[in-house]
């Protein structure tokens, strides 16, 4: 039962089980909590970014001592945790969600410092760690898009 439990939030609820590209079909799949927890303001969705960065450690860790994989493509919580640290810098609007979906995935595959080394951190730690670096670049740049008034 909590394999269950932990398989099914790692892989985000059948986002990770995309054949092509599991990793944007679970960023694009965190947009429904964003919607959900944005109603709170953007401290809640960093909140929120918060509990998923604990649960998707704990449900990752499952899964990698599962398939003996150390960062298995299904795994895709990652991605929700890290979209919505970049959604919680952007304005409540589709631009600031598009903005934020784009620049995280940029972040996400060039992964610049210090995420290429948060991938060594054991189990999922690592897999999930990368990504929050990835989702703070995001906001980083989100919030200089902001402050320009391009968003």
């Amino acid at each position: 039962m909590k394999y269950r439990l932990a398989y099914w939030l790692a892989v985000w609820f059948g986002c990770g089980r995309v054949p092509k590209m599991p990793g944007t079909a679970g960023t694009i799949g965190a947009v429904p909590l964003y919607l959900l927890l944005a109603r709170g303001g953007p401290l809640f969705v960093a909140a929120g970014a918060v509990v998923v960065t604990f649960v998707g450690v704990w449900a990752a860790t499952q899964v990698v001592r599962a398939t003996g994989l150390k960062d298995p493509q299904i795994v895709c919580i990652d991605e929700v945790a890290g979209v919505l640290i970049t959604l919680a810098a952007a304005p409540y609007n589709w631009q600031g969600v598009l903005a934020s979906v784009v620049l995280f995935r940029i972040f996400d595959q060039w992964k610049p410092w210090p995420a290429r080394r948060a991938e060594r951190l054991r189990e999922g730690w690592g897999v999930v760690m990368d990504d929050v670096f990835a989702g703070l670049w995001g906001a980083a740049l989100v919030l200089a898009a902001r402050a320009l008034g391009w968003l």
